[in-house]
């Protein structure tokens, strides 16, 4: 599905009609003998400018020269000078955490929609100098001026997609559209959930019809009993790990990310993804500059580097997940481009919503909602917490009869 692709800067290699033929006589070259690549890029490389950006991202979350893809950071600092020291992060809650703790120093972070709102309301992000990303003209008009960003100052849009659900069609024959089927009985012990609160009471706010972004804790209250309701048929709560228990069919059904749709589905003819009935979570994942960036001007190259239609194509090919640029689409693969799997009807669209930052109270009440549920009710937490504390008062209990036997033997 991967293809090999050139990294050439459109604007430098079709100025003049005459370089039409020797561009596309260069790339058929470059395809059939990919040392040539590396080749260009040496000759071509830009000289140092002394400045390394750091850069913040989920990981697997760009491509980086394997499976024939281009690698995104080296080409940026082929072209600029400017280095990229690259890490990475595995929840929007440790990305806050990091931010939080004062000890970080990124310049380029790449949140979800719901944290970028919670970084604007704690002044933690830099408002961005479009004049220094141009290539923002390519972010289709639907991504700008988003309820998470309103008048897109402080975020571009990365990728974007949808949550579903898989199902193994060797163990489940009837076709799924709706949420309900995580909760029958006849999956049970072969049902997966997310691992994070907003995810898995999305799904049971569609089911209520509900908000997803509901401040009324009776809203809150009524996921959770239905989550609840739900614990006994689920074998885990678990992320990434889904892809190993579908494959294996350890699971049957499982909610996730549509961009990792085309793994599980070309990995395995018999697993189906669909996007129930009621709806579903709308995501984005957007580039932002943290208000503590010593390299703005930079991090706006970069933020502007990866909007570049061709690199953003390259980029979204290795990926998997969604462009916010048509223009983009041109470099993606046909079958990706085509496929409801990356991108999804208009009708589908439609009965989506977009998570925004909750109130830190809200926050609050489902995090403990979330424990609560996962753990089967508050009667199962409190039962738990007496086994803790009988535990440790025993332990105490042995600590200090071996000191009073201590002091005997001394004495």
């Amino acid at each position: 599905m991967r293809k090999y692709h050139i990294p050439y800067t459109k604007k430098q290699a079709f100025t003049h009609p005459s370089l039409y033929m020797a561009a596309g006589l260069c790339a058929a070259f470059c395809l059939s003998l990919a040392p040539a690549r590396t080749a260009f890029a040496e000759e071509t490389a830009a000289p140092s400018r002394g400045v390394t950006i750091n850069v913040y991202n989920w990981g697997e979350y760009i491509a980086n020269g394997t499976d024939d893809s281009l690698d995104i950071n080296e080409e940026f600092t082929r072209r600029t000078g400017i280095q990229v020291n690259y890490t990475t992060f595995d929840s929007n809650e440790a990305l806050y955490s990091k931010l939080a703790g004062g000890g970080a120093d990124y310049d380029v972070i790449i949140p979800s929609d719901y944290m970028v709102s919670k970084l604007i309301d704690e002044n933690m992000l830099a408002e961005l100098d479009f004049s220094n990303i141009p290539n923002f003209q390519y972010i289709d008009e639907r991504f700008r001026d988003p309820d998470y960003d309103p008048g897109s100052r402080y975020s571009v849009p990365y990728t974007w997609g949808v949550v579903g659900l898989f199902y193994n069609t060797d163990y489940i024959e009837e076709e799924i559209t709706s949420w309900t089927a995580l909760w029958d009985d006849r999956y049970a012990g072969k049902i997966l959930m997310f691992d994070n609160p907003r995810d898995s009471f999305a799904i049971a706010q569609f089911l209520l019809g509900q908000s997803l972004n509901t401040t009324e804790e009776s809203d809150w209250a009524e996921a959770a009993a239905l989550l609840k309701q739900q614990k006994p048929l689920v074998q885990a709560y678990v992320m990434d790990r889904i892809f190993d228990k579908m494959e294996s069919s350890e699971a049957w059904i499982a909610p996730y990310y549509s961009g990792d749709a085309a793994i599980l589905v070309d990995n395995n003819d018999s697993i189906r993804f669909v996007v129930p009935e009621e709806g579903t979570n709308y995501f984005v994942d957007a580039m932002c500059i943290p208000s503590t960036s010593s390299h703005r001007a930079e991090a706006e190259e970069y933020i502007n580097f990866l909007c570049d239609p061709e690199i953003a194509g390259a980029n979204m090919n290795y990926v998997g997940y969604s462009t916010p640029e048509s223009a983009a689409k041109a470099y993606i693969d046909e079958e990706m481009v085509t496929s409801p799997l990356y991108y999804p009807d208009d009708k589908t669209l439609a009965r989506t919503q977009v998570f925004v930052n909750l109130p830190e109270n809200t926050s609050k009440l489902v995090d403990r909602l979330w424990a609560e549920a996962k753990m089967g009710g508050p009667g199962e937490s409190a039962v738990l917490i007496a086994i803790i504390l009988g535990f440790l008062g025993v332990y105490i209990a042995i600590i200090i009869s071996k000191r009073q036997k201590r002091r005997r033997e001394l004495a």
